[in-house]
């Protein structure tokens, strides 16, 4: 009999299920994005497969749809993106011993934020089996919501896809809100990062910079301010 709480592929496949579904809605309006904004389904899903990334997919969309500059979307994805290398630094002191270089490189192509943070309330070391396994199925969701938006783009009427296309703001809020909510240097951040974002729409000189940099400034400027004014202060070792 398999042993009870141990991190197998199997088990990992089912931690990874409710991730795989939250996905799909919001793979399904990327794929939508990309197919109204005249690019091909193929495209919508091999972005999806090769990147695995929400935020950073959809300011890369805009990117190119606006005719940005490559390392324009460079700078902008990897601004966007950052947080997984300090996820990928976390994890790697989790992970079992076993596993080799390769399997660590193959492994962290699956690391988001969602299954970083169920691999983390795992107890004992994560292996290679429980680690694919949990990858697995949330990245089969991202993919197939990706083609499943993008085939019913094609399809829908535009009042529907108009409203469907509000699932990433819905994504966002959902994000935000809760940790706004219980933290007060959080609810400012979040705040200061709308401030500085309307300014650069509505000021006449402003406005002309491309979404791309806006959000790699926004994102610069009020990371540096949260940290100078609401520093993490780590506890003293006992």
């Amino acid at each position: 009999m398999q042993e009870k709480g141990k991190l197998t592929f199997q088990k990992g496949i089912r931690d990874g299920l409710p991730i795989c579904l939250g996905y799909v809605s919001v793979s399904f309006a990327f794929g939508m994005a990309v197919v109204s904004g005249g690019m091909p389904a193929w495209v919508a899903v091999l972005i999806s497969m090769t990147n695995l990334t929400s935020a950073g997919q959809f300011a890369g969309l805009d990117i190119i749809l606006n005719g940005g500059m490559y390392l324009e979307l460079a700078v902008t994805t990897f601004v966007i993106n950052i947080r997984y290398m300090l996820m990928s630094l976390s994890l790697a002191q989790k992970v079992d011993g076993a596993m080799t270089l390769l399997q660590r490189c193959a492994v962290s192509f699956g690391v988001t934020d969602e299954i970083f943070a169920v691999a983390m309330q795992q107890k004992g070391e994560v292996n290679t089996r429980y680690f694919a396994g949990l990858m697995l199925t949330p990245y089969i969701g991202w993919a197939a919501g990706t083609l499943a938006g993008a085939t019913a783009a094609g399809i829908l009427p535009l009042s529907v896809r108009t409203a469907l296309g509000i699932a990433i703001y819905g994504m966002f809020i959902a994000i935000i809100i809760p940790p706004a909510s219980k933290s007060k240097p959080v609810a400012i951040v979040v705040g200061m990062a709308a401030a500085l974002s309307c300014i650069f729409r509505w000021t006449p000189v402003l406005c002309q910079i491309s979404s791309g940099w806006v959000i790699i400034i926004c994102a610069v400027v009020v990371s540096a301010l949260a940290a100078l004014r609401y520093p993490v202060r780590e506890e003293e070792e006992t």
